[in-house]
C-alpha cells in the first residue's frame, strides 16, 4: 500500500520521464517535495522494491517499470478533457460534412500521429465478417467487365471479369440486377454457395447466355479476399523514439507492422478506451497500445495509437475518447 507521498512521487517520476526520456534522480525531486534527499531515496527504494521503478545502467536515477506505468494509469492519471489546441485540430475533421466515415477516421488519426509523434492505426473487421451490400458492373467491352463489390463495412474490391463470348450489355445489366436482388445482406463467406444453389438454378430465366455469364461472375465473386482493411499513419514515428535506437529494434518493430498475424492482435473488442502496456499488448514488450472499438453506420473496427511505454497517457486517452465519441455521434445520426 503506497502512502500519499509515494503516490505523488511515482506520478512525478512517470511524468518527468515521459517528458525527458532521462532517468529521474532524487535531486530534482527534493526541491519539488521539499524533503531531504535521504527521504526521497528511501521512498524511491521502496517503489523499486515494489516493482514500480527500475535502475538503469547508465545513471543513478530511476525509470518507471511496466508495473509502474500500469499503477500510474490505473490510480494516478488524472482524467482531463482534451486540450483546446488538440480539440480545434480534430474539430476541423468532424465539422466537415463532406467527409465519409472512413475518411473522417483516417484523417483524425493522421492528426493524432502528427501531434503526438506516435503511430496510429485503423483496423477494420476481417472481410469474412462483412456482408455484401452492392455489386456494380462497368462494361469495358463485350468481353471484359469490371465488377465493383461493396460490403456493409465500406470494404471495396474491384474484380476483372473476362467473358468467353460477346455478351450484350442488357444481359449484363439483368445479371447485375439479379445479383443485387438476391445477394445483398449475404455474408461474404456464404456468397459462393448462394450463387451455386439459389442463383444458378434461376439465372436461365433472366438471360440467354446464362452459362457464360454465370461462370464468369461465380469465379469473380467467389474469390473475395479475407484480409482486413488496415491503415497506418506515422508508421515510422515510433522509430524516432529513443527506445528504438538499434538496428535490431527497428527491424523487429517494422516486421511486426508488416505481419498480418501481429497486426490482428491490435483489434479491440471493448467499447471503452483501453491501455495495454508492454507485454500486455501481445504485440511488443517495448510499446504501449491505446485502443478502442468504434461502431458507426453499421460498421465497426478498431482505432489505436502505438507509442513507447514512455507515452503521454492522459493526452492519448483523451484524444481517442474524443474521436470515438465524435465518430459514433456524427455518423450514427447521419441518414
Amino acid at each position: 500500500m503506497l502512502g500519499s507521498r509515494q503516490k505523488e512521487l511515482l506520478k512525478s517520476i512517470v511524468e518527468e520521464y515521459v517528458k525527458s526520456a532521462r532517468p529521474v534522480g532524487s535531486k530534482s525531486l527534493c526541491k519539488k517535495f521539499k524533503c531531504s534527499s535521504a527521504t526521497i531515496r528511501n521512498d524511491m527504494a521502496l517503489l523499486e522494491d515494489l516493482g514500480y521503478l527500475e535502475k538503469t545502467h547508465i545513471s543513478s536515477g530511476r525509470v518507471p517499470s511496466e508495473s509502474g506505468y500500469r499503477y500510474y494509469v490505473d490510480n494516478l492519471m488524472e482524467p482531463k478533457k482534451i486540450s483546446g489546441e488538440d480539440m480545434m485540430r480534430l474539430q476541423t475533421i468532424f465539422n466537415n460534412n463532406e467527409l465519409e466515415l472512413n475518411d473522417a477516421i483516417s484523417k483524425s488519426l493522421e492528426i493524432i500521429s502528427d501531434m503526438t509523434n506516435y503511430t496510429s492505426v485503423v483496423l477494420g473487421k476481417e472481410s469474412s465478417d462483412n456482408k455484401l451490400q452492392k455489386v456494380e458492373v462497368i462494361p469495358l467491352s463485350e468481353r471484359q467487365l469490371i465488377a465493383i463489390v461493396i460490403t456493409n463495412t465500406g470494404h471495396v474490391e474491384n474484380k476483372n471479369i473476362n467473358l468467353e463470348e460477346n455478351i450484350p450489355a442488357i444481359e449484363i445489366s439483368k445479371t447485375t440486377e439479379l445479383l443485387n436482388k438476391m445477394l445483398v445482406g449475404t455474408p461474404i463467406d456464404d456468397v459462393p454457395s448462394k450463387l451455386e444453389f439459389e442463383i444458378k438454378p434461376i439465372i436461365r430465366n433472366y438471360i440467354q447466355n446464362y452459362e457464360v455469364v454465370y461462370n464468369a461472375f461465380y469465379n469473380a465473386l467467389s474469390n473475395f479476399t479475407s484480409d482486413r482493411d488496415v491503415k497506418f499513419n506515422g508508421k515510422t514515428n515510433i522509430l524516432k523514439q529513443p527506445e528504438f535506437n538499434t538496428v535490431d529494434d527497428v527491424k523487429n518493430i517494422i516486421s511486426k507492422f508488416e505481419s498480418k498475424d501481429m497486426v490482428s492482435k491490435i483489434e479491440e473488442t471493448d467499447d471503452e478506451v483501453k491501455v495495454y502496456i508492454g507485454s500486455e499488448s501481445e504485440f511488443d514488450d517495448n510499446v504501449t497500445i491505446v485502443k478502442t472499438k468504434y461502431k458507426a453506420n453499421g460498421r465497426e473496427g478498431t482505432i489505436a495509437v502505438i507509442g513507447p511505454k514512455r507515452m503521454e497517457y492522459e493526452r492519448v486517452v483523451n484524444m481517442l475518447e474524443y474521436i470515438k465519441e465524435k465518430i459514433e455521434s456524427k455518423f450514427n445520426n447521419d441518414k
